[in-house]
């Protein structure tokens, strides 16, 4: 037999038919340098309608977290200095008692309505000296009431009571009645009003806040 005969073992298909030089490459195997690219599986109408449901989550979650961020930004961005607001003459608020006054927010919008008149308490303590307390109860600001026989300021939604110097006398409300800064100028009473007094801006506060 001559030697040049091709190796029948080596050609043999377990070994991959590709030992002898001459010989045909087995059935499926590819030349070398040629590169297999899988088609893209079809788009199947389960898989458009989850991608359709993950764009409009995307929207969904971007049209609620724009108001949310420009709102924690403006407490940083957008300040409203306070300024003086007259609430009438002396003459209003007689020596000794407590009146109910109001005033027109500066900062009011067009929708606010009758809620853009806020009203506050006026106590006259003699010629020169007043405390101007904001209506709203320190607990969850609901407007208190003044009734002069008891000398006290009552909240009706939990029963928190002030006393007629503001101070915090029974009931849930953690402190006094936040106060405005007032001043007398040609006859009238003046506040810095603008913003409700909070704890966040507490204004002239009648009382500290209670330790926890």
């Amino acid at each position: 037999m001559s030697s040049d005969a091709p190796n029948k073992e080596a050609c043999s298909p377990a070994n991959g038919g590709c030992g002898c030089s001459g010989g045909t490459p087995a059935s499926g195997a590819l030349p070398p340098g040629v590169v297999t690219v899988e088609a893209p599986a079809p788009t199947t109408r389960r898989n458009f309608l989850f991608q359709i449901g993950i764009a409009l989550n995307l929207l969904a979650g971007a049209l609620i977290s724009i108001p949310l961020i420009g709102f924690v930004l403006s407490t940083f961005i957008q300040k409203f200095p306070l300024q003086w607001i007259s609430l009438g003459s002396l003459e209003k608020f007689p020596v000794g008692q407590v009146r109910l006054a109001q005033y027109l927010n500066p900062y009011r919008r067009t929708w606010d309505g009758e809620t853009a008149h806020i009203p506050c308490w006026v106590r006259r303590i003699d010629e020169a000296e007043f405390q101007v307390f904001a209506i709203n109860c320190t607990h969850l600001g609901c407007p208190v009431r003044w009734f002069a026989e008891s000398k006290l300021f009552m909240c009706p939604c939990h029963g928190g009571a002030f006393y007629e110097n503001g101070d915090h006398a029974a009931g849930p409300p953690p402190r006094g009645l936040f106060t405005y800064e007032y001043r007398v100028l040609n006859g009238n009473l003046e506040i810095k009003g603008g913003i409700l007094p909070t704890l966040a801006n507490p204004g002239n506060p009648t009382e500290k806040v209670k330790e926890a």
